[in-house]
């Protein structure tokens, strides 16, 4: 009975239009089920820090939003200090009970309070009290303790909302400031107008409508769907200067759908039943996107979007409105609940500041396709009411994954002068494009980057890079809605190995599952980043490994700049399946007279086995290479892509440090070759650490190679040892970072640390 209570209070409060309308529907359930005579809620004010009564079932109500309590005042005080319930039968006899003058509270003896709080954040206090005196019962207290945690989700929102306005509030105060966490998709930092992406025709609010003339209906249903496939054609057409073929073919994915023996023949078939093209379209539509949205499977999730922009885009032909020409701010931050990539392409390039999404993952195409352009991004803004936020003064910090709201002018002019240090530090960096990467004493340290985008490899060779160290190859796998054929890699491949050549190219094989999954291959599993994926994948599926690695080989014939790596390695008879493999695929090709020489394999150590079993596997391969990212997020057990837990992935963790340190040691004691290649090897601070634990290749951003390359010729090999001995001995991340720091700017290169107003990790 309590467990439907408690369902129908929380879809009552999360329907409610504002925040104050959630309180009060709050106070009125709470007080019915639980037969009280009073529930209140005091919410925390952020500015004077005191508990505010914002809305009360029994008391004065002409004091709400008025009476209020300093944090050490009255019960309410307690359960807000010590953040834990308190249940009294008699309050006005405790120590801390304090009277608030007009509320009424002196006839009410029985009190239990339990606190409010969101990710580690009090809220406020929710209170509920009778006249008799008697404590309330186990049954009762835990209600309202699991009340209170339901709610604190729901009212965090709402009060965010509340921060530049209600959902009625048409003329918002304007100096009225706020932040809103997410996500970091892409990194930098844009400051700009918000301009908000809301297709103007909805599909949920189609009627169900006979059709009278179903031939005609028909005919006119197909003229809007050829309409939006010349749309879709043409923003192809438009961004194929900036994209090479394998992102183009996400464009195609949509044409697909588009087809008239697609999506089309579903729709006619619903207007041929009587249903106005409208309707049916609308019908269809939702049908496939709910089945979509109803999948575990993170990858299929975001399809969702994708069939969703389609139908609308359709459904506002068949409704002929007038398409107004957009206008674009100089410096427009794109924010909509989902953006798409058709979406993103429509804007300008020169007027796209910044990106700020309320779903979506940093797996997202659009998020892919941002962080290819260098567009600063954030994903997965839950929190941001992002319909109020039209034409509003907007700060991304793609870094941290926090969008600033109006920000003060102290704030604004904060961000203004470090995106100005920043675009002067870059031309300043420009000069150490082709000197070499080396320590004061003359210690030799390549930087690679990481890639899976051919618009990465202007950029990348423009800023110095001397080879990859991570081609994602699964991209032009998730940008199809097939498996790409042997030949369809091999030019792939090919055009890869080229741009780079005569410098090493190092090709991951298709590393799938966790928090990526093919459209056409769906893997849904209860917990993905521990189940099937990586290697675990193309091992059962050989005949889609042996592909894969044959159109490697092939595509290196003449230019022998290949490097195979093998993800998510973690036992030493995984490692000998997969080389066997390799061979196979080696001797096939000289089989069928194609001389190709068998390239340089090695192992991404990125999970925990991996570590302990570094020397055995070092043995085997031509070298190794970690994946900071996914090693440290299964040391500490912390997802990277859930902003509920970011605040405790920290890559510089002294347990991190320890695991890439015997990595280290156990390369150079088989005396192979040892990289990194996460997020981790793009950190400047990091950049010293790791060169003293002996890596032989940081491979990172190809934004991040001149800061690193600079850091790096600021240090002699022995101060970054003494950096490291230091910093092995100290127990926390924030302690490591301190210690780095001190050392870079001592060293003069301070101004290579990313100013960042939070700790969150960067997506790969």
């Amino acid at each position: 009975m309590m467990l439907d209570a408690l369902r129908r209070i929380v879809q009552a409060v999360n329907s409610a239009d504002d925040l104050q309308s959630a309180l009060e529907i709050m106070v009125q359930r709470i007080s019915q089920v639980m037969g009280v005579e009073v529930c209140t809620v005091y919410l925390k004010d952020n500015e004077s820090g005191r508990l505010v009564m914002m809305a009360n079932q029994g008391f004065n109500p002409d004091l709400i939003g008025v009476a209020s309590l300093a944090m050490d005042e009255g019960l309410v005080g307690v359960v807000a200090r010590r953040e834990e319930p308190l249940n009294l039968d008699n309050a006005d006899n405790h120590p801390s009970y304090f009277y608030l003058e007009g509320i009424g509270e002196e006839l009410y003896h029985s009190f239990l309070g339990v606190p409010i709080i969101h990710q580690r954040r009090l809220l406020g206090v929710l209170v509920v009290q009778q006249k008799d005196s008697r404590r309330f019962d186990e049954d009762e207290e835990a209600f309202l303790v699991t009340m209170s945690a339901q709610l604190a989700g729901v009212l965090a929102h709402a009060k965010a909302t509340g921060a530049i306005g209600g959902r009625e509030s048409r003329n918002r105060d304007k100096s009225r400031s706020a932040q809103f966490s997410g996500i970091a998709g892409a990194p930098g930092i844009a400051m700009g107008t918000a301009m908000l992406v809301i297709p103007e025709a909805d599909l949920y609010a189609v009627p169900s409508r006979p059709c009278e003339d179903v031939d005609t209906e028909v005919a006119f249903f197909f003229q809007c769907l050829q309409a939006v496939r010349e749309d879709i054609t043409d923003i192809k057409t438009r961004l194929q200067d900036r994209l090479a073929k394998e992102e183009q073919a996400l464009f195609d994915v949509y044409l697909s759908m588009l087809d008239d023996r697609a999506l089309g023949i579903e729709i006619e078939s619903r207007i041929r039943e009587g249903e106005w093209a409208q309707g049916a379209l609308a019908q269809v539509v939702i049908t496939h996107v709910r089945t979509f949205e109803s999948m575990e499977d993170a990858y299929l999730k975001e399809r969702a979007t994708d069939v969703k922009d389609l139908g609308r885009r359709v459904l506002a032909y068949l409704q002929t409105a007038n398409v107004r020409e957009v206008e674009y701010p100089e410096r427009t931050i794109l924010v909509g609940e989902e953006l798409t990539a058709s979406v993103l392409a429509e804007v300008p390039r020169e007027k796209l500041a910044g990106l700020v999404s309320v779903r979506g993952s940093s797996n997202s195409h659009v998020a892919i396709l941002a962080r290819a352009m260098g567009v600063p991004t954030i994903m997965g803004a839950v929190d941001l009411p992002f319909t109020q936020v039209e034409g509003a003064n907007l700060v991304v910090d793609g870094y941290s994954g926090i969008v600033h709201y109006n920000p003060a002018p102290e704030l604004y002019a904060r961000f203004e002068a470090i995106y100005e240090e920043q675009q002067e530090l870059s031309k300043g960096l420009e000069a150490l494009r082709d000197v070499p990467c080396e320590t004061s004493d003359g210690r030799r340290i390549p930087l690679w980057v990481n890639t899976g985008l051919m618009v990465d490899v202007a950029k990348s060779l423009d800023h110095g890079a001397e080879g990859v160290g991570l081609y994602r190859t699964e991209i032009p796998f998730l940008l199809r809605e097939r498996f790409p054929s042997e030949e369809e890699q091999r030019i792939i491949y090919r055009e890869q190995l080229q741009a780079f050549s005569p410098l090493p190219v190092t090709m991951r094989t298709l590393d799938i599952g966790g928090d990526k999954s093919l459209p056409y291959f769906p893997i849904e599993e209860e917990n993905p980043f521990l189940g099937w994926r990586g290697i675990r994948v193309t091992l059962d599926h050989p005949e889609i490994f042996l592909v894969q690695v044959r159109a490697m080989l092939k595509a290196s014939v003449g230019m022998d700049n290949l490097r195979i790596m093998l993800p998510m390695i973690s036992n030493v008879p995984e490692l000998e399946e997969a080389l066997e493999l390799i061979y196979r695929a080696h001797d096939e090709l000289a089989d069928e007279g194609i001389d190709v020489k068998m390239p340089p394999i090695g192992v991404m150590v990125e999970v925990p086995a991996a570590v302990y079993q570094a020397r055995e596997l070092a043995r085997r391969v031509d070298f190794l290479s970690v994946g900071s990212n996914d090693l440290t997020q299964y040391l500490l057990a912390v997802d990277r892509n859930n902003s509920r837990v970011a605040d405790l992935y920290h890559s510089m963790h002294p347990a991190v440090l320890c695991a890439l340190r015997d990595v280290a040691l156990a390369a150079q004691a088989e005396g192979k070759p040892v990289g990194i290649c996460g997020e981790l090897a793009g950190d400047p601070a990091a950049a010293i650490l790791l060169i003293a634990m002996g890596y032989d290749m940081l491979s990172m951003n190809s934004n991040s190679l001149l800061k690193v390359k600079s850091v790096i010729r600021s240090h002699s090999m022995e101060a970054a040892k003494n950096v490291l001995e230091k910093a092995l001995k100290v127990a926390s991340a924030a302690d490591v970072k301190e210690l780095v720091r001190q050392s870079l700017a001592d060293a003069g290169v301070g101004r290579m640390l990313q100013p960042m107003m939070g700790e969150k990790p960067g997506a790969e």
